[in-house]
Parts: structure tokens; C-alpha cells; sequence
């Protein structure tokens, strides 16, 4: 009984087995019968571990239809990368060279700063010995052809219109430009060329003996910026500074070390980085810097983040400075990119860093749920926590305690040492719609084409608030232009407005000039209750510290 139930288990395994390598010879027999071949396939039938790989290996290799393996990695490295913190991205070789271009300092062009209110390419600025002012362009031209393509009038987008104007150096593009005063279009050529990127978009004294500098990014030229900026400044007579950090999203992270040590004594830490193997690569200050002695004040907001928060943590850290505006953004970790042969990369979190107390600045996230990490800023408004510090909690385990014993905490951003809220006191719903349907705005270039000769001759900030200042009308023109556009007078709003209205048309006419954003910023600041909050702290009328 026992011998033949064992031989009715072993017979069917033998045929199968029997099967099933008569099958496997058969199939490659009938191919090609090499011993290395066959080795191959017995090779094949040990799988591997990583199931990834494995899977596209098999698709390559196995798959009924042929595969573009490109293609079908475009589009399975960002959801792969999607898994993973919500600040490691996959970039396509297509996005690479309009996603660095800000960061690299410089690009290829004609040299005009422009924009198309109206449907037309109005030049604003011609860059002082760029291409196009070699070439004869002026502010105040209008682009109406460029080559043989009519470009005005055909609600062309503005990045199309970049990308026709931009092209490599020393290469030619014609211009048909619409001048006033002159019948019929004027041709230029001109001949492309290196066009830098200023990371620094304002600097200039702002009042008595204090500076003020806009920082948009940390670009791989911004340290020499800073320090050229500097040094300008204490030309002028500055010894206190407003280092405006407001929108800077971030950018390389050694200029963010490199501008922190302008401001730091030697010995300092700036800030320290840990990778997965708790490996610690520390930066400190090394006692050269041109802004040691200099009172600072650094403004922040919700959209401050990465290299600008290592920058005002670093300050804040050291008891070096006063924090103004609002909780910054809350990115703590760092990306290195990793280049692809095809021209893509992926950058990916590799380490996280730390403020010299120790704090990880980094918000709290969910591998895989990017929605919600982006819905942040959103909540915080919801919260009220634009209005209102105590809006605002952090959990004691994450207080520090800086050398000078001011308490600070990590989490979620960097927390000012003065808190200003946001001001919508003078926002009035006739401002909202002046605004909003581009009428203030469009009245300004107007303006300006109205005024190019006076606007042209422009060269000092001294110039600029006496050439605004003699045009005693200029509200009351804008109100009229408002009306003839569809906005009636809605004289109590106009009345609680006025100010800003005013402020935003003179900064506006402002960038219009040679001075550019210092134009504008120097109109602008009246009406930003954190600057003024950041000049009466630098001039000692209020505390440093709420």
C-alpha cells in the first residue's frame, strides 16, 4: 500500500519534470543548441532580488512588442521619485536648461527687459552695453516684428516671445520696432550675446544711514553680488542694513554659506549638514567678512525657503541680526543633483541640515502625499497665521537656546524675532479691481511713453523723487485713465487707498527709468509696514525683540 501511494506521488512529478525540461530543450534546440545559450536561460530562471530592475529588464528583453525603454522611463522615474520627500524631483532633459538658467547667472539674448501689456513687446530697459543697446534700441520701443514674424497684436504668449528673442551668441536677430516721433517701422539688427542675471535686484541707502538689499535667489554668482553691493553701500555712508529675503526661494547652498560669513565672526558656526550615515560636514565662518560690524535686520515670509532660511537661521542663531516678517517656508533637506546621460537629472535629497543651535527647520511631510504638503501655505492662511503670531505653536522638544539665551524653535520654518502681519488695512475693493484687470499697471507704461525723454535722463534715486514729485496730478490722471477704462470712482475707497495707490504708481514709473527695481523699491517701501517696521528697529525707535 505504502509503495504504491509513493509511486503515485513521484510519477506525475516525474512527468513534469520530464515535461517541462523536454519543453525547455525543444524550444531552445529549435533556436540554436550553443551550451553558453542554454546557460543563459538557467541563469535567467534565478531571479534577481531587485524587483525593479528585474521587471524592466524583462520588459526590455521579453516583451511581445518592442518598448521605447526611454519613453517608458520618462514617465516611471517621477512616480518613482514621487515616493520619496516632496523636494526630490526628476528633471527632463527639455526642463533642464529653463529650470538652471536662473541659477547659472547668465543666458544668451538681446538685453532688454520688456513686457507685453498691451499685446505688444514694450521695452522697459535696455541693459547699459548689451547687444541691443549696441544696436540703438531704446526704452520705450515697441517690438512689432521679429525676423519675418509679425508679433504684435496676436495675443502671442510672453514665453513664446522670449524664446524668439533669445538664441545663440554671436547669432542675429531682426528687429522691426515702432519708435515715437517716427513714421513706419525702424529695422535693427542685433547680434546676441552673454546677458548676466543679477541675483541682487536692489540695493541702495534707503534712509540717513541704512541700506537696503533685495535678494531674489541664490544664484552661483550671488556672493560677489552681495559683497559688491556691500561694498557700494558703505560708499555711501551705510552701517545698517535691511537684507530683504522675502519670496527668495532658495538656490546653492555654499553662496548661502558664502553671504552668512560676510556678517559673521570667525569661529562661527554657519551650518551643519547629516546624510543617512549621520556623516556631519560642518561650515563655519572665517573672519574675513566685509559685514561684521554692521546691524542687520533680515526679512522673511512664507515664501522664504532652503538657502534663505539657512542664511537668516544662521544670523538668528549667532544673536547676529533681527528676524522680521512672517514664519518662513520650512524646506530643511538638500538636493544634489545627479545628471543623466541624455541631458535629464534627478535631484535627489541626499542630507539634511541643520542651524547652528541644532534645529531642523524642515515642515513636516508624508512620503507620497505631495498635496498636501503644498496645501501648507493655505492652511496657514486659514489658520489666520498671516494675522496673527499666536496662531503659531511649536512643541517644546524642539525649543533651542542661542548663546545670547533667545529661545528658538525648529519644525517648520524659522520664526521671526519680530513678527509683522500682513497688511491689507488700505486694500479697498476699488484698489482690488485697478489692480486686478492691469489698469494701474498699464497706466504706467502710458505714462511713460508720455514722459520717455524725462524718464530717460533719470539717473539717480535724488532725480527720480523730484522729477515724481513735481506731477502734483498724478492720482487724480490715474482716477480719470480708471474711469475711460470701466472702473467708476468709489471716492471713499479711493481715500482709504490713496497712499498705495500712489506708492505702486510711482515705484511702477519707477522701474521705467535707468535705475530699474531701485526705482521701484525706493517708491514702494512707504507702504510695506515690514520695511518700516525694519527701520524703526535699525534706527532704535522700538526694540529689536517682541
Amino acid at each position: 500500500m505504502y509503495r504504491n501511494s509513493k509511486q503515485a506521488i513521484l510519477f506525475p512529478l516525474l512527468l513534469a519534470a520530464g515535461v517541462a525540461a523536454g519543453l525547455l530543450l525543444g524550444h531552445y534546440l529549435g533556436r540554436n543548441t550553443t551550451a553558453s545559450q542554454l546557460k543563459g536561460v538557467l541563469d535567467r530562471m534565478t531571479l534577481p532580488t531587485n524587483k525593479l530592475t528585474y521587471t524592466l529588464s524583462l520588459i526590455e528583453n521579453e516583451y511581445v512588442d518592442s518598448v521605447s525603454m526611454d519613453s517608458l522611463s520618462e514617465h516611471v522615474i517621477p512616480l518613482l521619485v514621487r515616493e520619496l520627500d516632496p523636494h526630490s524631483v526628476y528633471i527632463p532633459a527639455s526642463e533642464m536648461a529653463e529650470l538652471n538658467e536662473p541659477l547659472e547667472g547668465e543666458f544668451d539674448g538681446i538685453g532688454v527687459v520688456f513686457n507685453m501689456a498691451t499685446d505688444t513687446v514694450i521695452v522697459l530697459n535696455v541693459i547699459p552695453q548689451g547687444p541691443s543697446d549696441k544696436a540703438g534700441v531704446k526704452a520705450g520701443d515697441r517690438i512689432i516684428e521679429i525676423d519675418d514674424s509679425l508679433v504684435a497684436g496676436r495675443q502671442i504668449p510672453q514665453n513664446r516671445i522670449v524664446r524668439l528673442l533669445r538664441g545663440p551668441r554671436d547669432s542675429k536677430v531682426r528687429l522691426g520696432i515702432e519708435r515715437q516721433g517716427i513714421s513706419g517701422l525702424v529695422d535693427f539688427e542685433v547680434v546676441r550675446g552673454v546677458i548676466p542675471i543679477k541675483s541682487v535686484e536692489s540695493a541702495f541707502r534707503i534712509v540717513d544711514s541704512i541700506g537696503y538689499i533685495k535678494l531674489g535667489q541664490f544664484a552661483r554668482t550671488t556672493h560677489e553680488e552681495i559683497r559688491q553691493a556691500l561694498a557700494r553701500l558703505r560708499a555711501e555712508g551705510v552701517t545698517k542694513l535691511i537684507f530683504d529675503l522675502r519670496g527668495n526661494s532658495g538656490g546653492f547652498l555654499d553662496q548661502a554659506i558664502g553671504v552668512a560669513n560676510e556678517f559673521l565672526h570667525d569661529g562661527q558656526l554657519i551650518v551643519y549638514t547629516e546624510d543617512r550615515q549621520h556623516r556631519q560636514l560642518r561650515e563655519y565662518a572665517d573672519g574675513t567678512g566685509s559685514a561684521r560690524e554692521m546691524e542687520v535686520a533680515v526679512l522673511i515670509d512664507e515664501a522664504s525657503a532652503s538657502s534663505s532660511e539657512i542664511l537668516a537661521g544662521a544670523l538668528q542663531d549667532n544673536d547676529r541680526g533681527t528676524i522680521v516678517g512672517r514664519r518662513s517656508f520650512g524646506k530643511g533637506l538638500v538636493q544634489r543633483q545627479i545628471p543623466y546621460s541624455d541631458g535629464s537629472a534627478l535631484r535627489l535629497t541626499t542630507a539634511r541640515y541643520y542651524t547652528p543651535t541644532g534645529r531642523s527647520i524642515q515642515k513636516p511631510y508624508t512620503i507620497g502625499d505631495d498635496e498636501s504638503y503644498e496645501e501648507d501655505l493655505i492652511n496657514r492662511y486659514r489658520n489666520n497665521e498671516f494675522f496673527s503670531a499666536d496662531s503659531i505653536h511649536f512643541a517644546d522638544s524642539l525649543k533651542r537656546v542661542t548663546p545670547g539665551g533667545k529661545v528658538v524653535y525648529g519644525g517648520g520654518g524659522i520664526m521671526p524675532d519680530v513678527f509683522v502681519p500682513a497688511d491689507t488695512t488700505d486694500v479697498t475693493p476699488y484698489f482690488i479691481e485697478v489692480v486686478g484687470r492691469n489698469i494701474l499697471y498699464r497706466y504706467t507704461i502710458e505714462y511713460a511713453d508720455r514722459h520717455r525723454d524725462a524718464l530717460n535722463a533719470v539717473q539717480t534715486l535724488d532725480e527720480l523723487e523730484a522729477l515724481l514729485d513735481s506731477d502734483r496730478t498724478l492720482v487724480d490722471d490715474f482716477i480719470r485713465y480708471a474711469a475711460r477704462k470701466g472702473v467708476a470712482p468709489r471716492y471713499g475707497d479711493i481715500a482709504r487707498s490713496r497712499k498705495l495707490i500712489e506708492a505702486q504708481l510711482r515705484a511702477y514709473i519707477g522701474r521705467n527709468t535707468a535705475l530699474e527695481d531701485n526705482g521701484f523699491y525706493a517708491n514702494i517701501y512707504p507702504v510695506d509696514n515690514v520695511i518700516m517696521r525694519a527701520i524703526g528697529i535699525l534706527k532704535g525707535e522700538e526694540a529689536s525683540h517682541d
